[in-house]
């Protein structure tokens, strides 16, 4: 039985791209996981490759259990986004994934110029704690049980994520879209 999306991108969540694209791609991602951070150079390729035709979404699935510093990690990204500074966060805790204490994710903060100071209250505090849960609940109610887990379309993603299996993947979604 294929796995569907629950809930289908919306408003409330991360998005690069149209909100019209033909092809919707929903990552469930934990920045911990090293499956994760070999995923993410090949979504940006793919990004890249189908333009305005794909809109990318990620939501938070952070893997406590293997990786005690991504759920601090996504908490940081969504503070970060409260400051219009999601995706580049995104981009640098995939980069330093192996650096994700919270000093370090406080340092990545600064250097996008966030407050250091509020971004420290707001991890101490769990502010973003609740919307990553969200997520992670999202994820459990839409067969989610690893990282990386893709979406297409609303479809869970259960073929090979290397760069030219995805892209074929979206592409045959973006010419199924077409023909309706």
């Amino acid at each position: 039985m294929t796995s569907r999306l629950t809930p289908l991108a919306g408003p409330d969540d991360h998005i690069q791209g149209p909100r019209d694209a033909p092809v919707t791609l929903v990552e469930y991602g934990d920045y911990e996981c090293p499956y994760c951070g070999m995923a993410h150079p090949i979504v940006k390729a793919v990004q890249r490759r189908l333009g305005d035709q794909l809109r990318f979404v990620f939501r938070h699935f952070p893997l406590t259990a293997m990786h005690p510093h991504a759920e601090p990690a996504a908490e940081m990204a969504e503070a970060a986004g409260v400051h219009g500074k999601f995706w580049a966060m995104h981009d640098i805790l995939y980069t330093h994934q192996n650096a994700l204490e919270d000093e370090d994710l406080i340092s990545y903060a600064a250097h996008l110029g966030v407050d250091p100071r509020w971004a420290a209250s707001e991890l101490q505090h769990h502010a973003y704690a609740e919307r990553v849960r969200a997520h992670f609940l999202s994820g459990v109610r839409s067969g989610v049980n690893g990282t990386p887990t893709f979406f297409i379309n609303g479809v869970r993603h259960d073929g090979p994520w290397d760069e030219p299996s995805l892209l074929k993947a979206l592409m045959s979604a973006a010419h199924a879209t077409a023909r309706r």
